[in-house]
């Protein structure tokens, strides 16, 4: 799927989405067995476009991610960083009862196979700066300002 940030590539089974991969991101996709069906994402890449148009806030989509316990936990917890908001690694980590463990949870988030609609972006440095992103700190920083100018439009 085309998108402002680049290529996407959407993959699902019966349950629901399993990944939204950056072909251009750090992590390389899957390697993908299966029918190309355009049609099957069709709700998807609507609430995509509809993201990308600023258009939409909240993804309500049926999510099928598959990981480790604690990476389920992690991945989780980032579905509720509000919108235009961000969130520490420390704070993701505190959120789940391991205040020890934000290097951990860096670990997961990085490891995210749902990007955008599971909002790893949406995690910064406990110093506020921009940290790593598989997509890119450009395409982080890109979603971060489409967050943000939804919210504070200019005049």
């Amino acid at each position: 799927m085309p998108s402002p940030i680049g290529e996407l590539l959407l993959t699902r089974n019966e349950t629901g989405l399993t990944g939204l991969f950056m072909i251009s991101g750090r992590h390389a996709p899957p390697s993908v067995d299966g029918v190309r069906d355009p049609a099957a994402f069709r709700d998807v890449s609507a609430q995509l476009a509809a993201y990308f148009a600023a258009e939409l806030t909240e993804f309500d989509l049926p999510l099928a991610p598959t990981g480790s316990p604690f990476q389920l936990e992690v991945w989780a917890a980032l579905r509720t960083i509000p919108y235009g908001e961000t969130r520490s690694y420390l704070d993701i980590a505190r959120q789940i009862g391991r205040p020890s463990g934000p290097r951990a949870v860096g670990l997961a988030n990085g490891r995210n196979p749902i990007s955008i609609i599971v909002p790893c972006h949406r995690v910064i440095g406990a110093n506020g700066s921009l940290t790593g992103y598989g997509g890119g700190l450009e395409n982080k920083r890109t979603l971060l300002d489409l967050e943000s100018a939804t919210l504070f439009p200019l005049a």
